[in-house]
């Protein structure tokens, strides 16, 4: 079942989609999960598939609008701030473990969320498991490629920079679009068929999203580096990840800096990497044994 729900973080209302499993008792106990979705998304996109797709499994799971988007509060409106997003997943940390029936929390992050998840799970002691779906790392290396050499990404920050000057004077918010294929404006630009999904009516171009991005968000943005998070992380991790994707690496070196031990397998062509504190099997929904109820997030008394 899903429901409609709200909570505060320093003062702004964030929006989310509940999922719970069938047969879902308020008076029982359940692992949940936090899911969020790519670069300016909103939760009616890729997060309310994957959060339905947990409850189906067994999961209490939140789905939501990071702040200046979709429902959520927050100004100006289609800002990316990568600090802002881990203290809103901060917040929903927060609300799960108040809620009477959630025993442990843990995230899936798919493209862009996987790297807010790697800053949530290196500051959030509370969290107990951490999942990536298809991570898009970025790193200065990979801006640099991105945006056509050290002269085009030191052209976007100045733009950046400049744009944001503007706001701070006159309250204008200069928007670019957040994928396209015809725009080399837009902070992801590539060929034809490069973003069909973000770009189709039929997919992600739906009333509730918006492919535009504030432009000044390319300030804090262009420092992002989720790979320098990796040492921090220690809870179990689940990568799951394709040679076919961009920067094919990343989530490989961001598993071997973990403090985690790891485990790979997959198909040709997939990798999925379950890291651990310690020895034990996992696979990406694990049962008691016995038992159909998830145990992941890792249920510490029953650590080994």
């Amino acid at each position: 079942m899903k429901s409609t729900i709200e909570f505060d973080r320093d003062g702004l209302t964030l929006v989310g989609d509940l999922f719970t499993p069938e047969g879902f008792n308020e008076n029982g106990s359940y692992p949940a999960v936090i899911v969020q979705g790519s670069f300016s998304s909103v939760k009616e996109l890729m997060p309310d598939t994957y959060a339905e797709k947990c409850s189906e499994q067994g999961f209490v799971a939140l789905a939501f609008d990071y702040a200046h988007y979709g429902q959520s509060a927050g100004e100006p409106r289609q800002l990316e701030s990568p600090a802002e997003k881990t203290e809103d997943l901060q917040a929903a940390v927060t609300y799960l473990t108040g809620l009477p029936y959630v025993q442990r929390v843990g995230m899936v992050g798919v493209c862009t969320s996987a790297a807010n998840a790697a800053y949530l799970g290196a500051a959030e002691p509370r969290l107990g498991a951490l999942a990536t779906v298809a991570a898009f790392l970025p790193s200065p290396t990979i801006f640099t490629m991105m945006y056509g050499g050290g002269e085009g990404l030191t052209a976007r920050r100045a733009q950046a920079q400049e744009s944001r000057r503007k706001f701070e004077q006159t309250g204008e918010v200069d928007v670019v679009p957040a994928y396209s294929e015809t725009d080399p404006s837009a902070i992801n630009y590539g060929p034809a068929g490069s973003f069909e999904y973000y770009l189709n009516p039929a997919r992600a171009a739906i009333l509730a999203y918006r492919n535009e991005t504030a432009l000044m968000s390319l300030t804090e943005f262009l420092q992002f580096d989720p790979v320098s998070q990796a040492p921090a992380i220690s809870v179990p991790t689940i990568v799951v990840h394709s040679t076919s994707r961009p920067s094919p690496t990343r989530p490989r070196r961001s598993t071997r800096a973990s403090r985690a031990r790891r485990n790979s397998c997959g198909p040709t062509g997939t990798t999925t990497t379950t890291t651990t504190p310690r020895p034990r099997s996992t696979t990406p929904w694990p049962t008691s044994a016995g038992s159909s109820a998830p145990t992941w997030p890792p249920d510490p008394s029953r650590a080994t």
